[in-house]
């Protein structure tokens, strides 16, 4: 592999580590270049606020007597990166998951779009979609939850 390539993976490398990506993607004179991490699961901590009505998730901590008892074992999955959620991947397109969808290990759950780069997030483990958190077209913040999953 010539040096310069070899420089370019490392650069799209340490740009996907420094703007916490998942993926990052370079096409250039008919080469693809194709950069990826799996994020390990996060159990779903106490602090996140799981509503029953349509309401915004508080971004102070709750009670633990607050929570439902059963979403201490869901997964949740979170945002990588800031950008805008979308839940499908055109405006008059089905989206990815509603909820009570039964998802595989690496099915495309969303996409979040950054710096006019499209995300694919996908599921972290086999489940079923308890919960969606955001809106589509809705802002999202580094490390934000999306997505309340029951792993099967």
């Amino acid at each position: 592999m010539p040096e310069s390539s070899r420089r370019e993976i490392e650069d799209l490398v340490e740009l996907l580590n420094q703007y916490h990506l998942t993926e990052l993607e370079l096409e250039k004179k008919g080469v693809r270049i194709r950069v990826r991490r799996d994020p390990a699961p996060i159990m779903a901590a106490p602090s996140v606020e799981v509503a029953t009505t349509v309401e915004p998730i508080s971004s102070t901590p709750s009670s633990p007597s607050a929570q439902p008892s059963e979403s201490l074992h869901f997964l949740t999955v979170t945002s990588p990166i800031v950008g805008t959620f979308y839940r499908a991947s055109s405006p008059d397109a089905d989206p990815y998951v509603d909820e009570g969808t039964l998802v595989k290990k690496g099915q495309i759950l969303c996409i979040v779009e950054a710096m006019k780069l499209m995300n694919e997030i996908e599921a972290e483990a086999d489940g079923k979609v308890v919960k969606v958190l955001v809106e589509s077209t809705t802002p999202v913040e580094f490390g934000q939850p999306l997505f309340l999953i029951d792993p099967l």
